[in-house]
């Protein structure tokens, strides 16, 4: 005798109507998509745009040393400060706003609120033109100065939260158990729940980090050196915005890739590190110089 189908708790199986019904509607949606590729394809095709021609100036080497790797190197640098800074600056943040004491605690709350509330963009502005008339930095690093001040303060606040979030997360034996064993509110904090906390925000973390690289592209509005930046000055030099807008598209999207992998082989590694047992100390036979008693 055949089996019957398994049943599923999520919705009931179609009938023959209702799968010759979806098979119809698949059909359709491969028709639509491909007709709609087709008339984009034949769009650009007919200005140009998919020829050869369009992308030989990526083939040399010039074009790269002059434009793109300039917009890597910047993008990059700024990167790097940015999410170095706002992970220092959210933790510092989120462990205040769970402090025990009120005016710490309420002092980073306003700090954390006034920063998620405030555009990157109007921030990086402020800062670029606070530090030009400062003199704070030398008018070569002004542009980056600003795009990290202000990639800074709002990804680090934002950060704050998700530390503050991760730690509330955590069942309320951890403290409990920590506190038995005689461990401040500070010990605590650093021993017990913040290295439990971590594991289970990395994914967010990780999502946090991804936007820090993407919106370095915001300070093509301070005339920040990017990748943007130069795709733009790429396609007005060379008349082919799309191929230049892709390849910038490309290296971001193996940026982040490369920082996704690196983040999640560093949650997995702490997930193994937790979850191994401990060896234990080999015990000398009795009669032996030297026995211990265990």
């Amino acid at each position: 005798m055949r089996s019957a189908a398994p049943a599923t708790v999520l919705f009931d199986a179609p009938g023959p109507r209702a799968r010759a019904r979806h098979h119809a509607l698949s059909a359709v949606t491969v028709l639509v998509v491909g007709l709609l590729c087709w008339v984009i394809y034949s769009r650009l095709s007919a200005k140009g745009q998919l020829a050869a021609e369009k992308w030989t100036p990526f083939l040399t080497a010039d074009l790269w040393r002059t434009y793109v790797l300039p917009g890597v190197v910047g993008t990059l640098t700024a990167a790097a400060w940015s999410i170095g800074l706002a992970l220092i600056l959210g933790v510092a943040l989120g462990v205040g706003r769970l402090s025990r004491v009120r005016p710490v605690r309420w002092s980073c709350a306003m700090v954390v609120e006034f920063f998620r509330a405030i555009p990157v963009l109007i921030m990086m502005i402020f800062a670029y033109f606070v530090y030009g008339l400062l003199n704070a930095f030398p008018p070569q690093h002004l542009a980056l100065a600003g795009v990290v001040t202000g990639l800074t303060l709002y990804n680090g606040a934002v950060i704050a939260e998700i530390v503050r979030a991760g730690v509330k997360a955590l069942p309320g034996g951890q403290s409990e158990a920590a506190a038995a064993l005689g461990l401040g509110w500070g010990k605590s904090m650093r021993l017990v729940l913040l290295p439990q906390a971590v594991t289970a925000m990395l994914p967010v973390l990780v999502s946090q980090l991804v936007v820090v690289l993407k919106d370095t592209a915001i300070g093509y509005q301070i005339t920040f050196v990017e990748m943007v930046r130069q795709g733009t000055v790429v396609g007005s030099q060379y008349s082919n915005y799309l191929p230049a807008l892709l390849v910038i598209a490309a290296l971001m999207i193996t940026g982040n890739m490369v920082l996704s992998a690196g983040a999640i082989g560093l949650e997995r590694r702490l997930r193994r590190a937790r979850h191994t047992p401990l060896e234990a100390a080999p015990i000398e036979p009795e009669g032996t110089p030297g026995a211990r008693v265990v």
